[in-house]
């Protein structure tokens, strides 16, 4: 028991026993004894009072009142609301240093809470989505900017996720907003300017496609007169660069037919839900075309005839044919390439999957980038070019899925992607038979 606490008891005894004392002195001792207990609640009320009243107030002057333990009381109040006073000021500092760096951002920042009401809101939020940091705190972000991406986006508890809405203030410019979390039960929108990069990559394009149709010309006129020529034609010298000019005027044709593929599928918009593709009907094709080929290895189709894709036919013919060519030309002629196209309750996968050579886990990541090979060398022998899968991976996400890439070197490698229930049409085993 502390000091304060038995100077408090032993006052509290005291004055009741002298009310005793006192009570008795005139024949009544319980009477002297009430008194003296209700002097001691009156003075306790008083400085209960007292202590509210500072605690409401805030007021250091009423710290003077008191004895004892509310005395200590008081103290220990002065000395914690000091102390808050002192983080209040930090608190501040740091919420101006925040601000000012957040000011000093060109991509807007809103804080919002778990209701998506606007928290705080930097000064980019004012250029680039018209957000008024003291008339909009408190309001719901989604009121503010209507798009139904951005909405998704909101109740989407994946924050890798982005979307692209066009600017509410500016016509013709676009912007970029992801989500990530910040603080507790509060999260960070992130929007930034992305008009100039959709610029650039639509000159790129442009100039892609320009110049693909560009070149296809001249090179058809020179690709009919060497296949005009025979080796009766010309002189026995001249066979060997020949063939060559042939083989890089075939070659040549090919990176400008992927280029301008490329360039379509880049430019197109997401593919449409009207037509019902084949998909089982598209592999067993592709699987027969490949097997006429010389040095092809055993190629095994397990594809579930029942189940269908809505999407664009030519599009997903492109991504098998891609899958397919790939697995050719790294796997060996004693190897085996399985095509399949399995259905589960809410998803559909297809696949191939090779015995070849593998790729190492270094180069998974750049598999997708315009002109890059593992093997340069080999690829360019082969007839690679390096587009198929980043023609594969627009497809893919017009087609509302991704590629995913498993392999190990010296097993083989596994090209994939899953589509949502939403892409698919199930239909009768009968149905399918009809059409095949």
């Amino acid at each position: 028991m502390s000091k304060s606490a038995r100077k408090l008891l032993v006052g509290l005894l005291l004055l009741m026993v002298s009310g005793l004392a006192l009570g008795s002195l005139y024949g009544d001792p319980v009477t002297g004894l009430l008194v003296a207990a209700f002097l001691a609640l009156v003075w306790q009320v008083r400085q209960l009072l007292a202590y509210d009243r500072v605690v409401r107030t805030g007021e250091p002057d009423h710290f003077q009142r008191g004895d004892g333990i509310w005395q200590q009381l008081y103290s220990r109040y002065r000395f914690e609301h000091q102390k808050s006073e002192v983080y209040k000021r930090r608190y501040r500092d740091l919420l101006a240093e925040i601000r000012k760096s957040t000011d000093a951002m060109p991509d807007a920042a809103v804080v919002i809470d778990s209701d998506n009401r606007i928290v705080t809101s930097n000064r980019a939020a004012k250029e680039l989505v018209g957000l008024r940091p003291k008339k909009d705190k408190g309001e719901r972000i989604e009121d503010i900017l209507h798009h139904r991406d951005f909405s998704k986006l909101l109740n989407d508890s994946d924050f890798s996720a982005v979307v692209d809405l066009p600017s509410p203030l500016r016509p013709g410019h676009w912007l970029n907003c992801r989500i990530v979390p910040y603080g507790v039960d509060q999260r960070l929108v992130l929007i930034r300017d992305i008009t100039d990069r959709l610029r650039l990559n639509k000159m790129r394009r442009d100039f892609v496609a320009n110049a693909s149709h560009e070149l296809r010309s001249p090179l058809t006129v020179i690709s009919g007169y060497l296949e005009g020529l025979t080796d009766e034609d010309i002189p026995p010298d001249l066979h060997v660069p020949f063939h060559q000019m042939q083989s890089q005027a075939r070659r040549m044709n090919q990176v400008i037919n992927e280029l301008l593929e490329l360039s379509r599928v880049e430019s197109a918009g997401q593919a449409s839900f009207d037509d019902s593709v084949d998909v089982a009907g598209l592999m067993h094709a592709a699987a027969k075309t490949y097997r006429s080929e010389p040095g092809a290895p055993n190629i095994v189709v397990d594809a579930d005839p029942t189940v269908r894709l809505l999407g664009n036919a030519t599009q997903i013919e492109s991504v098998i044919t891609n899958f397919v060519s790939n697995a050719i030309r790294y796997t060996p002629v004693d190897g085996k390439i399985v095509m399949q196209w399995s259905a589960k309750k809410n998803a559909a996968r297809l696949a191939v999957t090779d015995t070849g050579e593998g790729i190492p886990a270094k180069d998974l990541p750049r598999l997708t980038e315009r002109f890059f090979r593992v093997d340069r060398g080999r690829a360019r022998s082969d007839g690679g070019v390096g587009l198929g899968l980043a023609i594969v991976k627009h497809i893919l996400s017009r087609h509302d899925t991704e590629l995913q890439i498993e392999s190990t070197p010296g097993v083989g490698s596994t090209f994939s992607c899953v589509f949502d229930q939403h892409r698919l049409d199930r239909v009768s085993q009968a149905q399918s038979d009809e059409v095949a």
